[in-house]
């Protein structure tokens, strides 16, 4: 087993337990103790948990976020269900922005059916979906590269795409909450999800409801610049009253189900 899917398991066992000891590992792994030791010191230095005496925590934060790999596999069918209904907000001729994430993913998965599309993103994912798709015109901002993430970020990411007007943005968030209203786990990305706010006609929040009532580590937007929350489930409480308030439209696959009558 190669260390990257080591890892994952790794990371895994601590989003599901919090803590993980390294004989568990070991036997879970089928490898030594000391790969074991060495893996966690490895991770422990990518900022991914915090070592503690014979395994490792968690070192989640309000600047912490899983990694993609682990991310891409979470909440997997609420995404799915996610990304084919935000799809059913574009129409043809659209440009459209889709932001770094793994929920924007899913969004792309249904933009073959459609024709003459422009799609500016800074995720290397998405560009991979659609790089041979005839109808999309795709531009990529440039900046500088988040291996892990596979997006791009930096002064010059942030410069480009705000010289871009576009119909409709799909926005990946870390969390939303009433009073904070959206915030992001990593700061360069927090830059680059306002570059892509600034000049878009139409801002679609794509956000399964584990993001719901959570505060991140920076702010990236009030509640007042969201036309559209894309879920799995309607938000609660006093979330929903804000939404409701600003005139958010809320589409679920209880409310999309509805109107396809």
């Amino acid at each position: 087993m190669l260390y990257e899917e080591r890892a994952k398991v790794i990371l895994q066992e601590l989003e599901k337990n919090g803590s993980v000891t390294i004989e568990t590992l070991s036997k879970i792994l089928n490898v030594s103790e000391m790969t074991v030791r060495r893996d966690l010191s490895r991770l422990e230095h990518e900022g991914l948990l915090r070592r503690v005496y014979g395994g490792a925590v968690s070192s989640r934060g309000r600047s912490f976020e899983p990694p993609f790999v682990i991310r891409e596999t979470k909440h997997k069918r609420e995404k799915e269900i996610i990304g084919r209904i935000a799809s059913t907000l574009i129409t043809d001729g659209d440009s459209i922005a889709l932001d770094v994430g793994t929920t924007t993913i899913e969004v792309a998965k249904h933009l073959e059916k459609f024709h003459n599309l422009t799609v500016i993103t800074p995720n290397l994912h998405i560009v991979n979906l659609l790089a041979n798709k005839k109808e999309i015109r795709l531009i990529l901002p440039g900046g500088i590269l988040r291996s892990g993430e596979l997006s791009l970020t930096g002064e010059i990411a942030v410069r480009n795409l705000e010289q871009f007007f576009v119909d409709k943005l799909f926005l990946g968030i870390g969390a939303i909450d009433k009073d904070a209203g959206l915030t992001e786990y990593n700061l360069e990305d927090s830059l680059v999800k306002k570059a892509l706010i600034k000049n878009a006609k139409e801002v679609i929040v794509v956000a399964d409801s584990s993001k719901f009532d959570k505060v991140a580590f920076s702010f990236v937007a009030g509640l007042d610049k969201i036309h559209y929350l894309v879920s799995n489930e309607r938000p609660k409480g006093p979330l929903y009253e804000k939404l409701k308030e600003l005139n958010v439209t809320i589409l679920t696959k209880e409310v999309f189900d509805a109107t396809q009558g």
